[in-house]
């Protein structure tokens, strides 16, 4: 039996999101053309793969047990093609979380990683699929959310976060705050605050009850939304460069001090010689510039972090790392 491997990948993708219309977002096809890749893959194997209903689609006992052996599947033919590519091609990177700037960490590591090629994902699932579709070679980002199987993430920096609010507000004056006092202002997000989970997590951890929403038309309009309102304010890792925004203050936050995470993702296996130049130069940044510095009596991260023990050491402070991509 001879698989598709366009057929299987569509299976993949549509079993990780279990919506046929986001999977075949994420493909860059319609949904019917989708839904034929599947039932031809269907077709030959003789038998369903998922069952559907009015209220959407799930995996039959069949899709269970076809779901990891066509994810190894996708990954061999995706090395395959990468053992014949250009050697000297370069490293295809991709971010996310633009709002906060993660090509300020990336500036860092560049000079030591090798040529990088550059591209700018809408999210962490589209950038997730572009990994698993072989699209991109490395993201980097907040990995927040379950990572699909295949992939391999290193966790890269620990930011301190401020608040940034009007210079109006009643608390702008403080040297430095502390994050309940904060519980009476109001939390501005740049979005939709359940797809934000750090400021969702932090909202729902420090009892912030009143909370807006912004759309995203960058940050200059978005932190000028903030200081147009004595009551709001929004956090921002504290080495994101401000705009010029009339009326606007930027205050650490102490006791405990938010820590954003920043990691690195790659599909397992991947053997670009630039992933692990990247990786390398990624590590040795961290070690220089105590990026990867925690301490759980003195900082606060949303649980449980990518690339941290689910519960945290008693130490004063750690260096967290997880292994390099294969030489």
């Amino acid at each position: 039996m001879d698989l598709d491997m366009a057929q299987v990948r569509a299976f993949v993708l549509a079993a990780q999101e279990l919506h046929f219309g986001r999977a075949a977002g994420l493909l860059s096809l319609s949904q019917q053309a989708l839904s034929k890749r599947i039932a031809r893959l269907e077709a030959l194997l003789g038998t369903e793969l998922f069952e559907r209903s009015g209220h959407g689609v799930r995996l039959t006992d069949t899709g269970h047990r076809f779901l990891a052996p066509a994810r190894r599947a996708l990954a061999a033919a995706d090395d395959a093609a990468a053992a014949v590519a250009e050697e000297d091609r370069p490293l295809r990177v991709d971010v996310w979380g633009h709002l906060y700037a993660p090509l300020r960490t990336l500036a860092h590591v560049a000079p030591e990683a090798g040529e990088l090629a550059l591209g700018h994902g809408r999210d962490l699932p589209a950038v997730t699929a572009a990994l698993l579709h072989g699209d991109i070679d490395a993201a980097f980002g907040r990995a927040h959310a379950p990572l699909p199987a295949g992939l391999t993430h290193r966790l890269v920096r620990l930011e301190p976060v401020d608040a940034v609010l009007s210079a109006d507000h009643q608390l702008a004056a403080r040297p430095a705050l502390r994050p309940d006092h904060l519980r009476d202002s109001v939390l501005w997000a740049p979005g939709a605050l359940e797809r934000l989970d750090f400021l969702h997590q932090f909202a729902d951890r420090f009892g912030i009850r009143e909370r807006g929403a912004s759309v995203n038309l960058g940050l200059s309009h978005f932190l000028a939304e903030v200081a147009a309102d004595p009551r709001r304010f929004s956090l921002l890792p504290a080495d994101v460069p401000l705009p010029e925004v009339p009326g606007l203050r930027s205050v650490p936050l102490v006791d405990p001090t938010p820590l954003y995470a920043w990691s690195l993702l790659w599909r397992t296996g991947d053997t670009h010689p630039g992933l692990r130049r990247l990786a390398t130069a990624c590590a040795a940044e961290a070690g220089q510039s105590r990026w990867l510095e925690y301490d759980p009596a003195r900082d606060w991260l949303p649980e449980p972090p990518y690339g941290l023990p689910a519960s945290s050491p008693s130490a004063s402070s750690v260096s967290l790392a997880t292994s390099l991509p294969p030489a």
